[in-house]
């Protein structure tokens, strides 16, 4: 916004600018004050700006000269087709203006079908199959047709050298060295006017007999044009569609090719037939294929190329140069005639394409582009045309119309464009007014007159008081008014030359930052700035980061700028901070937010108030091995693992999909396992440890001798002969004592042994 205004008000501003239609050529941004004793002193370039400078500089809005750019339309005249028919613009240097025209199909339409065939020897078969395909195609026409009519014509080449044979002999007949008589070369006859008379047109076309040429191109494009610019001879209806079906098996020759038979003569694309033959044929060059093209749009006629298939890539070359035209490939005897011509008419109805026409002296002042929106709802910049319509369906064309300049003499003639449905018999006629005079220069009143003959030469009056200098010493007193100085600085003006547009607060080199203007030495800010030195923009617009929030929802936008409310905060929006996610505990909110929503699209987005740092959800967290793993307890039993990843820009979290639960399945089979290898691992060790001791005890018991002899030693072992009483302090009871003998028992291991 900026920018556009600064670039404006420079554009504006330029010493060289002395009158008001100066002012408004320098483009649409541009005004001219015209209001009497505006900026006493200054000069009167200043008297330009933007309508936005002058108002702020204190030019009232009645006295602004800012012609402006509108579209006027004229819905009285009616149209089935084509419509509005007639628009005027009022348009200004460097102002554009745009309209829309709507193109509807009818569902039927009469129709004038124009052969022309190339009658050179070589299309002997096509010719005479013409003589049957033309009547069976008439029958299959009528179909698509509400009255469908015929009409002929026969061309070969230009009859010079090199293209024909110009010996005495050949000129009356070229193919007298085969024995065949035929008529002589011509560069286009008329045989047939258009007619709805099918047994006229059978007889003509038996009546017709080949011709022959020496080069292979054949002089289609001369022949061509004479059917199309000659409307009353060839007898084209004005309500109707015009087909112009050529036939040929050989590509045309070009508008320099003429040059071999010293033609140097531009065609004029006019009609030129005396007595139905071309008579410039010799005299004239071949059109261009921009002339035929223009030509066949301006008179409405669709083109279509009938044509061998050698030849057909040469002509597919055409289809983007020569609008509204058609190729298709002619079988051998022309056996697909018919159909050929049936799917070519179907196929230009269904496309609809308008084209642009400008005199060529004004077509450098004017830009056009074109937008066309299609039934289908397609719609492309700079496309004028639209396939697959069908009938009683609407397009719709976006027309914008752009002025560069006026005239060099000045004038303001209007100047007429039209908007052609290729094809169509109706268009529309856009009259462009051009808007390059000031109203003002109608009373004379555009500015203060300079002219002074008799003044005093009293320069008090140039004095703010007594004691001040003459114009604030910068100026020079004429006729009892200030003139001021020139500045490079900038503009100095006021009654005493007192003001300036320079003694204000530059900003980044730029007076006011260039988003305001200069008064009396303060600033006054345009629309959208504020500020002391007008740097300040109203729009928090700058604060907003990529989720949407000013400054991140940490901070506020303060002039353009965010400051962050926490001190650890940094960056452009307040969105870094190493050291505030730093602990697992920082982020269980924005854990327990993407929980809530179910890790799911959504939670991305609704989460965002609660997550400053990034959040991704991954399967496997284990996987990750850069950052800090978390566990944020999301029920009693069950915990869910995160990890911060904190040495990117901003920081990362990566949630885990998967919860860690203590009774979950996974865990139980851990468990089982764990518990299962325990018991078994206790079965094996109390296993080893009792054949330890087994054979620990057969080895005492099979040495018992020994064993005794080395413990006796240390300690007393009780005889069979000695007895054992025990002493208590209570009464013993009364029953005898009895005495066992020590019997020695079988060892153990001889048992199992």
């Amino acid at each position: 916004m900026s920018l556009s205004l600064c670039s404006a008000d420079s554009r504006c501003l330029s010493s060289l600018i002395s009158t008001c239609e100066d002012c408004l050529r320098r483009g649409p941004e541009c005004a001219w004050c015209s209001q009497e004793r505006f900026l006493d002193g200054a000069h009167v370039s200043q008297r330009c700006g933007s309508v936005s400078d002058l108002r702020v500089r204190g030019c009232e809005e009645a006295f602004i000269q800012n012609p402006n750019v509108r579209v006027e339309v004229n819905a009285t005249v009616g149209s089935s087709q084509v419509s509005p028919r007639e628009i005027n613009i009022h348009l200004r240097p460097g102002g554009e203006a745009s309209f829309v025209v709507e193109v509807q199909q009818l569902e039927r339409y009469p129709v004038d079908l124009y052969y022309l065939v190339d009658v050179s020897a070589s299309m002997q078969d096509n010719l005479d199959r013409l003589k049957t395909a033309g009547l069976a195609l008439s029958h299959l026409m009528k179909e698509h047709s509400s009255d469908f009519r015929v009409g002929f014509g026969s061309f070969v080449d230009k009859p010079l050298s090199p293209y024909i044979d110009v010996h005495p002999s050949k000129l009356l007949n070229p193919c007298s060295d085969y024995e065949v008589n035929c008529r002589p070369a011509h560069g286009f006859i008329h045989v047939l006017p258009i007619t709805h008379n099918m047994t006229e047109f059978t007889r003509v076309i038996k009546e017709q007999r080949i011709s022959g040429n020496m080069d292979t191109p054949e002089g289609g494009f001369d022949a061509m044009l004479q059917a199309t610019v000659c409307q009353k001879d060839i007898g084209w209806r004005p309500e109707a569609k015009h087909l112009l079906l050529v036939m040929t098996d050989q590509p045309s020759h070009l508008a320099l090719d003429s040059k071999l038979s010293g033609i140097v003569v531009p065609h004029d694309g006019r009609c030129h037939l005396e007595d139905n033959i071309y008579s410039q044929t010799t005299t004239m060059e071949h059109p261009t294929i921009a002339q035929l093209a223009e030509k066949l749009v301006e008179n409405n006629v669709y083109s279509i190329f009938a044509v061998d298939q050698l030849q057909y890539r040469w002509y597919e070359d055409l289809l983007d140069l020569i609008p509204g035209s058609y190729v298709g490939r002619l079988f051998p005897k022309a056996s697909n005639l018919k159909d050929l011509v049936v799917h070519a008419y179907k196929k230009l109805l269904s496309d609809v394409e308008v084209q642009i026409g400008l005199e060529d002296s004004q077509a450098q002042r004017f830009r056009v582009s074109v937008t066309a929106l299609c039934p289908d709802g397609s719609t492309v910049s700079g496309n004028t045309k639209c396939s697959g319509v069908r009938p009683k369906q609407t397009v719709f064309f976006k027309v914008t119309v752009g002025m560069i300049e006026c005239p060099v003499d000045g004038g303001d003639r209007d100047v007429v464009m039209s908007v052609r449905p290729v094809g169509f018999n109706e268009s529309v006629s856009v009259r462009i007014r051009q808007s390059c005079v000031c109203g003002c220069a109608q009373t004379g009143r555009c500015r203060d007159d300079p002219s002074s003959s008799d003044c005093p030469a009293e320069t008090s009056a140039c004095r703010a008081h007594r004691s001040a200098a003459v114009c604030s010493g910068r100026g020079v007193c004429k006729c009892a008014s200030c003139v001021c100085d020139s500045s490079r600085l900038g503009n100095i003006y006021g009654k005493f030359c007192e003001m300036d547009d320079f003694s204000c607060p530059y900003v980044k080199g730029l007076v006011c930052g260039g988003h305001g203007q200069c008064v009396s030495g303060e600033c006054v800010c345009l629309p959208g700035w504020t500020g002391e030195s007008c740097d300040c923009p109203v729009s928090t617009e700058s604060c907003v980061s990529d989720d949407g929030l000013i400054c991140s929802g940490w901070g506020k936008c303060v002039c353009g700028k965010c400051v962050c409310d926490d001190a650890r905060r940094s960056g452009a929006f307040c969105e870094k901070c190493p050291i505030c996610y730093s602990s697992c505990q920082s982020h269980w909110s924005c854990v327990k937010c993407h929980l809530s929503k179910g890790l799911g699209s959504d939670a991305l987005q609704l989460c965002n108030h609660s997550c400053a740092p990034a959040v991704e959800y991954v399967d496997d967290i284990t996987e990750l091995v850069r950052g800090k793993y978390c566990l944020y307890p999301s029920s009693e039993k069950c915990q869910h693992r995160f990890l911060m990843d904190l040495a990117s820009d901003r920081p990362q979290l990566h949630i885990s999909r998967h919860p860690v639960c203590v009774w979950s399945r996974r865990y139980f089979k851990t468990f089982l396992s764990t518990f299962l290898l325990t018991v078994t691992l206790g079965i094996g060790m109390l296993a080893v440890v009792r054949q330890l001791l087994r054979a620990r005890n057969c080895s005492w018991q099979s040495n018992p001798e020994q064993q005794f002899d080395h413990s006796r030693k240390n300690s007393y072992i009780p005889t069979t002969n000695e007895k054992t009483i025990t002493y208590r302090r209570d009464h013993l009871p009364n029953h005898p004592v009895e005495m066992h003998p020590h019997v020695p028992k079988k060892p153990l291991c001889d048992a199992w042994q």
